[in-house]
């Protein structure tokens, strides 16, 4: 049986991996420390490690980070978190199994048509890459020096009820049901002609738990994606059919720099499949309950 012990629970990612870990029976307890507990952003290594003495856990997830901001605040929210709870979990919990978030964001372009395998060269083009790359880095090297039983989850675009206007799915439903309330003709997003793997966050929720109760860790990177690339404009085509919306879907300006220079990506997930996970919600679910979670709202 298993206490875990989950930073950011009140995330878009972190409250669904909560209610995933909590829904399991093999989990008997999972702490959500707030802020106001302990800031991982800006607390120190030994007050975390004071927290890991507190609650003795047997595994740490990390759902805290930054999807933009600068450099500084991104290394700072990616990177140095990582130190941190490496640190920490080395002096105070050396036996629990470490889960952290990172990042499709680490590997850059790749070759087209070519899913992207954990082993594949690594070339971040915008600070957010290289801020998740090197705690994934961090993490990968405690883990094979046996200092931590640590994993790194590479998420690549996550989406489903609760998602944030950070993410294109989410900034596109708001802008459509402000159309819909103001009988406007178009709605105007970025460049939508890239191809995306989009993974809905209950499947990712999964993953971690997976990450989480494995016996064993064979590998300190794991790609979680949904094993499928889609165009942005397809996955948009499909939240305006959920809308109800007829209008114009307008294509102008210049998308994120974290992610405008990647044409194409799709996850190879033969190593999440190794933990005995797959996904099991289609994109055309997964946009419907982003609809209609914002209904309910």
């Amino acid at each position: 049986m298993t206490r875990v012990l989950l930073f950011g629970a009140s995330g878009f990612i972190g409250g669904h991996a909560r209610d995933a870990l909590t829904a399991d029976p093999r989990v008997t307890e999972v702490v959500c420390p707030g802020r106001t507990t302990h800031d991982l952003l800006d607390g120190t290594p030994d007050a975390l490690a004071g927290l890991l003495r507190e609650v003795a856990p047997d595994a740490v997830v990390n759902c805290v980070g930054a999807l933009t901001g600068s450099a500084g605040q991104l290394v700072t929210a990616n990177t140095l978190v990582a130190a941190k709870l490496l640190e920490a979990t080395a002096a105070a919990a050396p036996r629990a199994r470490l889960v952290r978030l990172g990042s499709a964001g680490e590997y850059g372009p790749v070759p087209d048509r070519v899913p992207v395998t954990e082993d594949s060269p690594a070339r971040p083009v915008s600070a957010y890459g290289v801020s998740h790359l090197a705690g994934t880095r961090l993490f990968q090297l405690a883990g094979e020096a046996g200092e931590v039983d640590a994993v790194s989850l590479r998420v690549f675009n996550p989406i489903g009820p609760g998602m944030s206007q950070e993410n294109l799915l989410g900034r596109a439903a708001a802008r459509l049901r402000a159309a819909l309330d103001d009988g406007a003709a178009e709605i105007t997003l970025g460049p939508l002609s890239a191809y995306r793997d989009f993974v809905d966050v209950r499947d990712l929720a999964a993953l971690v738990v997976a990450a989480v109760l494995a016996p064993t860790l064979r590998h300190r990177v794991v790609n979680a994606g949904s094993g499928r690339a889609v165009t942005a404009r397809e996955a948009v085509g499909l939240l305006a059919d959920a809308a109800g919306y007829r209008g114009r879907v307008r294509e102008a300006g210049a998308g994120p720099q974290r992610s405008q220079a990647v044409d194409w990506i799709q996850a190879d997930i033969g190593r999440a499949a190794e933990l005995g996970w797959s996904p099991v919600r289609d994109l055309a679910t997964s946009v419907k309950d982003i609809w209609a979670a914002g209904e309910a709202r």
